[in-house]
């Protein structure tokens, strides 16, 4: 291996299906389209939920640190601990995904105020 090698990220994309979310108030949001996936350490720490749309069209993706939500284990869905507001007014995309470097990383966190994640 060559010493100009570059490093991996070490955050990794994994689909879902499946996985159910809902506001805090108890009103279906969507679903979480992907897990982003330190793959160090196994754990997940952002999570792409997929908001809208219908038969596919018009869905936009929002990315949210794992931290803000919680299992409902009760009713087998995620649980958005914050303001569905706050959610939409965050970062998201509807149709070309970004880079998910460490700037968007960045970006995220910090307007969630969550604790910043290394990925690269």
């Amino acid at each position: 291996m060559s010493a100009a090698a570059e490093a991996t990220p070490t955050l990794v994309e994994a689909q879902t299906s499946n996985l159910k979310v809902r506001t805090r108030d108890g009103d279906n949001l969507g679903h979480i389209s992907a897990l982003m996936v330190d793959k160090r350490s196994g754990q997940s720490t952002y999570a792409v939920l997929s908001l809208g749309g219908f038969l596919g069209l018009n869905k936009s993706y929002y990315p949210v640190p794992f931290s803000l939500l919680g299992y409902d284990g009760a009713n087998d869905e995620y649980v958005v601990t914050i303001d569905r507001r706050v959610l939409e007014g965050g970062p998201s995309w509807a149709n070309n995904a970004p880079d998910f470097n460490q700037s968007y990383a960045d970006r995220v966190s910090s307007y969630f105020g969550t604790e910043v994640t290394r990925i690269a």
